[in-house]
């Protein structure tokens, strides 16, 4: 069960991550905005609707007390006064508060779920029971001034006069909140006002379009600035890994420039360094085979001369098939050196051309040989390609009566097969092919003369070029051996 979840979290860390550091790095940078926006917004609109519903609060307070003034006014006069005072109020140009005096509590459709409302409403009410407390019926309530009614006669607020109703409508609507205080049985006082704030309820939602539009552009701005320093701290790594494939491959790029963070400029001088080192290793690597070559020919050359001195004919014979080993060990050596570091430059081949001219050279040599060509082509160094293919061939036609090329496409990779109609090999020997100087039982049956090195060096320049080399038995009998390349090119031709 912790193998599977383990699997699990491997499978979706591959899946969800990006493969290159850049990637992974902006990936990061990205979230760690994002969250700190995401943060940042749950913080800040859990304080501002706390602070509006504060504000709604205490400019509600101050509204109830306006309108318990109101309310002790209208009962401090007589009843056939309060008509006059309400014409009176409106020829003036109107108060605070739209007043009229109804037979009834008029009916309203009032506000829901609206939570500072609720609040406002709740604040209300306390604030009106605590400053009047003797009046018997109290009724407050927000609603949109459409269709609002003043009357129990069915006069709505848009009947009314623009005079009368210039505090209360606005170009915008807004909620109006109507206060309703039974005066005396039979009397209702009608009260109608906007809050401090008509549009308070907008405070409800702190995230508006506004604010949204203006975080978005500014984390838009932010994930630019990140994404372009992402790139400037990884270009130079991208450099060093150009620079390191192409001197896997054997060619010779340009210097890194020691410039950028502290970081890459130690690494790149530690990389010229370690360049240095491997091209004078390998400079006195062939020097040393060189040196092997001249010194050890001249002791063997010695010792055949001294073996025909040798009276007894099968002691010279033993003598002979000696120093032949020791002299096709030595010449072994120095061919895997040769062979696996040809100095030149890739260029771009066509692999139908190349692999057309050895097919047919093989023909003529009478060989069974098949080829179909591709159009396709792949940046490589000619002759070292050609060998490799070449031992692989070679290989093929030495051990089966029949041998097959084809070149294919496969993930961006081009693959060259060799493939014989041979007896195949072991399955317990498969491990150990490629190893210098390993070699089977019928091989060294048909191929006496052979030193096993043949697997070896085309291994080494298959991975000299970055690629692999992948031996398998044939399904349907046979040998199979092929080469992968990276950057396969199609040509349209």
């Amino acid at each position: 069960m912790r193998e599977a979840s383990y699997r699990l979290r491997r499978w979706l860390a591959g899946r969800m991550l990006p493969d290159s550091l850049q990637g992974r790095l902006t990936l990061v940078m990205v979230s760690g905005v994002l969250l700190t926006q995401l943060a940042g917004n749950v913080i800040w609109t859990a304080q501002r609707r706390a602070e509006a519903r504060e504000e709604v609060k205490t400019a509600a307070q101050h509204l109830a007390h306006s309108a318990s003034s109101a309310v002790r006014f209208f009962l401090s006069l007589p009843p056939n006064y309060r008509p006059l005072i309400i014409q009176q109020f409106r020829e003036m140009g109107g108060t605070r508060f739209l007043v009229n005096i109804n037979r009834a509590p008029v009916p309203v459709r009032p506000l829901k779920g609206r939570e500072l409302a609720d609040a406002a409403l709740g604040q209300l009410l306390a604030t009106l029971q605590e400053d009047l407390p003797g009046t018997p019926g109290l009724r407050v309530a927000f609603a949109w001034p459409e269709r609002l009614r003043v009357d129990d006669g069915g006069v709505t607020l848009a009947d009314l006069p623009e005079s009368w109703t210039r505090h209360i409508m606005l170009a915008r609507p807004a909620p109006v909140l109507l206060i309703q205080a039974e005066l005396e049985p039979g009397h209702w006082l009608y009260l109608a006002t906007l809050m401090p704030n008509p549009y308070f309820l907008e405070t409800d939602n702190p995230l508006a379009r506004d604010r949204l539009l203006l975080q978005a552009l500014s984390l838009a701005a932010v994930l630019l600035v990140s994404i372009l320093v992402v790139r400037w701290i990884t270009r130079p790594l991208a450099a060093l890994s150009d620079a390191a494939t192409a001197f896997g491959k054997g060619e010779n790029p340009p210097a890194l420039p020691e410039t950028g963070s502290r970081e890459f400029v130690t690494t790149a001088r530690a990389f010229e360094d370690m360049r240095k080192r491997i091209g004078r290793y390998m400079d006195d690597r062939e020097r040393l085979f060189v040196s092997i070559s001249h010194d050890l020919r001249t002791p063997i050359m010695r010792l055949k001369l001294r073996a025909e001195l040798l009276d007894d004919d099968d002691l010279r014979g033993e003598f002979h098939d000696d120093l032949d080993e020791l002299d096709m060990m030595v010449k072994g050596a120095l061919q895997t050196v040769k062979d696996s570091d040809i100095h030149e430059n890739a260029t771009e081949i066509r692999l139908d051309a190349l692999l057309g001219r050895m097919v047919r050279d093989a023909q003529l040599a009478g060989h069974e040989v098949s080829f179909a060509a591709s159009g396709l082509t792949v940046t490589a160094r000619p002759l070292a390609l050609k060998r490799a293919i070449g031992n692989l061939l070679n290989n093929a036609l030495q051990y089966g009566a029949r041998v097959e090329l084809a070149v294919g496409e496969d993930g961006g990779n081009i693959e060259i097969v060799v493939r014989d109609h041979g007896p195949g090999v072991p399955e317990t020997a498969l491990a150990g092919l490629g190893q210098p100087y390993v070699r089977l039982e019928h091989g060294r049956s048909r191929n006496g003369a052979g030193m096993g090195l043949g697997l070896s060096i085309a291994r080494g320049i298959v991975q000299a070029h970055g690629g692999q080399l992948l031996l398998a038995n044939a399904a349907g009998g046979g040998f199979r051996a092929t080469i992968a390349l990276p950057g396969a090119v199609f040509n349209p031709q």
